[in-house]
């Protein structure tokens, strides 16, 4: 507990941050997923408070996921009936604490680093696309949508040319100046000051832009933005019509075939997502903490458990809510727990206040922390590793930003293995080469897949020369490249070449060579 309150200073500010990231967030992803916009309320709320609680990441904050948007939305119109999904995302939660128990967080583990941070590179690219049409008043896509084909029927290149023609002065003008606020605060000059350093930009963006809307209503009417323009958090007029927004899963959807695919389905999804989200974020902690993915699992779970029965949509560990918890400086859990009790005291006391805040600065918010996650150094720093680094990169980026998450994930990660193969197949085999005296040395492990090397390497060998074919460290050789072996041998007497073989005796393997 003292730890904890030791970081307050910093956890505090930071969960002010991820709740106005997470608010439009949860709302958004609600929208595109057919959902009632509450639903997304009660998994930020649940995500924060509870899966905080019981993570074991210190900066990692959990909420609606928009890669969950297209199975949610799906799974609604085929079950028929949002209460018989409620019982598919708990019964997801209890999938996912089986995962947990099972040790299934180590899948995370093989993921390259050159994955994980081109993955992060391409919510950040794709956050700015995404937002630069809410920035100027066109919010025809939902806020938080990521997928590159949206559900208005244009993609995100297309979104923003057509938010050309519908924009908003007021929303530019909002939007412009939130931008200018936040690099503002993140200047030596806000940092060398005591007391500004510790207010949140974002914070301080909302605040102008509500003042600066009430001021157009008053001076510049044709500035005002309108109400669909803002966000639009339920509201409830009375106790009894609060409760309503809560719902209760169907339990008879247990018999219900369609119910334990889609539970199947949302749980491996959220899974994986969330451990790709937790490397990422782990890769980012400036203290390089290491989060136990398992725990995370069961975590995420037993969240996912309480959501369903309370009504809310499935949740996963989320990238861009907490790559804005580790930019913002927190340091602990902390943050997630309150940014989530934030979420749940603006819903019950302020959502009047709430709705006055325009989504041009949301998405002013949302870009500049897509501009930190995808910064130009960081393209060098993998050109600088070399290609077998920077073209995995590249190519997560790409294919996430054309498709969606775990696709671009897995071409990202087939990319990265052909890299992995590639080096291990010229690692494998080494050609020394002294005038006419040759050696060729191989390594640990020798597979089928080394044979065109080492066959090419062989028929290169000039005439009248002298080759040493040293196997002493190699504990495995396939058949095949120890066939390769044996018939160069018998034809090197026909080019004058000499060949000595050097073997490790006690391999049986070996005795197969020259056979």
């Amino acid at each position: 507990m003292k730890n904890y309150l030791k970081h307050l200073q910093s956890d505090f500010p930071a969960s002010i941050v991820v709740y106005l990231v997470a608010l439009p967030l949860c709302l958004g992803i609600a929208l595109g997923s057919t959902a009632p916009l509450f639903a997304g309320i009660i998994a930020g709320v649940v995500g924060g408070l509870v899966v905080g609680f019981l993570s074991g990441s210190p900066l990692s904050v959990s909420g609606p996921a928009a890669g969950l948007t297209s199975i949610v939305a799906a799974s609604i119109l085929k079950l028929n009936a949002y209460d018989t999904f409620l019982l598919a995302v708990v019964l997801a939660g209890c999938l996912q604490v089986i995962l947990g128990y099972v040790k299934a967080g180590v899948i995370g583990d093989y993921i390259p680093n050159a994955v994980i941070k081109g993955m992060l590179a391409a919510i950040g690219i794709i956050l700015i696309l995404k937002q630069l049409p809410h920035l100027v008043g066109y919010d025809k896509d939902y806020l938080g949508d990521e997928s590159f084909i949206q559900s208005d029927n244009e993609n995100t290149f297309s979104e923003i040319l057509k938010a050309l023609n519908f924009f908003s002065a007021g929303a530019i003008s909002i939007g412009i100046l939130s931008l200018m606020v936040l690099i503002l605060f993140e200047s030596k000059l806000i940092k060398r000051n005591t007391f500004l350093r510790n207010i949140p930009g974002p914070l301080v963006v909302v605040l102008l832009s509500i003042l600066l809307q009430e001021l157009f209503k008053t001076y510049l009417p044709s500035f005002v933005i309108q109400e669909d323009k803002l966000v639009s958090l339920p509201i409830a007029n009375s106790l009894d019509e609060f409760k309503l927004f809560f719902q209760r899963p169907n339990f008879n959807g247990l018999y219900q075939p369609a119910v334990w695919v889609t539970a199947l389905t949302i749980a491996v999804v959220a899974s994986l997502e969330t451990l790709l989200s937790i490397e990422a974020i782990d890769k980012l902690d400036p203290n390089k903490r290491v989060t136990p993915t398992d725990r995370e699992l069961k975590a995420q779970g037993i969240g996912n458990i309480i959501s369903g029965m309370l009504g809310g949509l499935p949740m996963t560990s989320v990238i861009v809510r907490s790559s804005a918890n580790v930019n913002a400086g927190a340091q602990t859990k902390v943050s997630a727990i309150l940014h989530g009790i934030f979420l749940m005291l603006s819903v019950i006391f302020i959502p009047q206040l709430i709705n006055l805040i325009p989504l041009a600065s949301l998405a002013a918010i949302l870009i500049y922390t897509g501009y930190k996650l995808a910064k130009i150094p960081l393209f060098v720093e993998h050109y600088k590793k070399g290609m077998d680094q920077f073209i995995p990169f590249c190519v997560t980026i790409l294919s996430i930003l054309f498709t969606d998450l775990l696709i671009g994930i897995g071409v990202g990660i087939a990319t990265g293995v052909v890299f992995i193969l590639r080096t291990n197949f010229t690692s494998s085999v080494m050609l020394v080469k002294d005038n006419d005296q040759f050696m060729i040395r191989l390594r640990k492990d020798v597979s089928f897949l080394n044979k065109p090397i080492i066959k090419n390497k062989l028929e290169n060998i000039p005439d009248n020369s002298f080759l040493l074919i040293d196997a002493s460290r190699t504990i495995f050789i396939d058949k095949d490249v120890i066939d390769v072996i044996n018939e160069f041998n018998k034809r090197a007497a026909l080019k004058n070449i000499n060949v000595e073989l050097k073997t490790n005796p006690n391999n049986p393997l070996h005795s197969l060579l020259l056979n």
